[in-house]
C-alpha cells in the first residue's frame, strides 16, 4: 500500500476513518487504547476526540502515539 504523506500531524478533530486510511496499521493504535471505532459505523464520521471522549481515552495521550507511529512507519 502506498503511504501517504501529511504536511501536519494527526490532530484530534479528523475523522477516524480518515486517519485509518493514511496507513491501516494505525488501526491497532485504536484498538490498544480499547477503541474499537475502526470497526464501528460512528467511525466513519466520529473525530478522534469524540471517540476518545467516549472511550475515556486521554485524547492526547493517543494524538501523540499515532503520531509516533504514523512517522515511523513513513521512515521505511
Amino acid at each position: 500500500m502506498k503511504k501517504n504523506k501529511l504536511k501536519q500531524p494527526i490532530t484530534k478533530d479528523m475523522i477516524i476513518d480518515d486517519v485509518i486510511k493514511l496507513d491501516e496499521s494505525l488501526g491497532d493504535i485504536f484498538m490498544g487504547f480499547g477503541m474499537h471505532c475502526i470497526f464501528c459505523h460512528l467511525g466513519m464520521e466520529e473525530t478522534i476526540e469524540e471517540a476518545a471522549y467516549v472511550h475515556q481515552v486521554d485524547v492526547d495521550f493517543l494524538i501523540e502515539k499515532l503520531n509516533e507511529t504514523y512517522n515511523n512507519l513513513n521512515k521505511k
